[in-house]
């Protein structure tokens, strides 16, 4: 099988890709060449951009299908789809469970769950136009491809090599041991799915040529923001005491956690994708997998949580 990935040499695309290979595929590459230079040596690359419209790499070639991981506004999709024409078989457009509406969906949510009002106004992403900009993209892949359309809704995505490092904060603070702070409720819902469950389930949409649209959530067992603190912990060996604090005395924006009126987010199903083929790796294996990488990798700063000091200033409070 010919795959053209949009992307490719971050995370989910590095996932994808790595499987790809595994699978026996023909891959190529289209991006900036800026990141993962490194990678994938033996990998035809085209270089392009898409944030300026350079497709002029992807005038030639054919494709039995083509992953588009790094899709995130109707333009982006609409000038792929027209530079590729009938030059690829399949679309596989990598969305997000940002599409659906906040509020108002029970447990186990499927496929059909009501998504917001498609937004094509704007290009900026910020947390109120990225789940509607998405759902635009979706949108335009399917009314262009029709059956040779697919549409995967990963939800947050975990494992090593991650950047946004949602999960990685719990599991390097875990390891530390001791009394852990956490803002909100301990019995809030948490579906983080690993990366190369995402990656399985996308080689094998893309092998079986199956239309429609995938949940891919996880982990393997439902859990909740305390059941995934404390796989952190035992996986580390450490334990912890975890310290509920007031969601105000915290920033804006905290690592997996989520206000109770959106927990129903946390709690999509995984059946169709399941079904289709999508692995199930048990959360303490993801929590493994990144410990080690962590670790490897000499544990730099985060971008997300608290530093040390303002979580003892939390705890100092309780």
């Amino acid at each position: 099988m010919r795959i053209l990935v949009l992307g490719g040499t971050s995370f989910v695309g590095r996932a994808v890709v790595d499987d790809a290979l595994r699978f026996g595929a023909e891959v190529t590459l289209f991006g900036r060449g800026r990141t993962g230079t490194e990678l994938f040596p033996d990998v035809p690359r085209r270089i392009g951009d898409r944030d300026t419209g350079d497709y002029a790499a992807l005038r030639d070639g054919t494709w039995d299908a083509v992953v588009d991981v790094s899709g995130y506004v109707p333009r982006h999709v609409g000038q792929a789809m027209d530079v590729l024409g009938d030059r690829v078989g399949r679309y596989l457009f990598i969305s997000s469970q940002a599409v659906y509406r906040q509020t108002g969906a029970g447990p186990d949510a499927d496929e059909d769950t009501p998504r917001r009002q498609p937004v094509r106004d704007t290009e900026e992403l910020t947390e109120e136009t990225y789940g509607p900009l998405k759902a635009a993209c979706e949108d335009d892949v399917s009314a262009r491809f029709g059956t040779r359309a697919t549409i995967v809704r990963p939800g947050k995505v975990a494992g090593p090599y991650d950047a946004q490092e949602g999960l990685t904060y719990w599991v390097r603070r875990a390891a530390r041991g001791g009394r852990v702070a956490l803002p909100g409720s301990p019995a809030q819902p948490v579906q983080v799915v690993d990366s190369r469950d995402l990656a399985r389930l996308v080689l094998r949409l893309l092998a079986d040529d199956r239309p429609g649209v995938f949940h891919a959530v996880g982990p393997a067992e439902p859990t909740t923001m305390a059941g995934l603190i404390t796989t952190c912990a035992r996986v580390a060996g450490s334990e912890v005491e975890i310290v509920p604090v007031p969601t105000g005395a915290v920033p804006a924006f905290f690592p997996l956690v989520r206000a109770e009126p959106t927990w129903s987010t946390q709690r999509r199903s995984a059946a169709r994708a399941r079904a289709a083929g999508m692995p199930a790796t048990p959360l303490a294996t993801t929590v493994a997998d990144v410990l080690a990488w962590d670790r490897e990798r000499g544990e730099p700063p985060l971008g997300h949580g608290p530093a040390a000091e303002e979580e003892a200033r939390l705890l100092a409070g309780t």
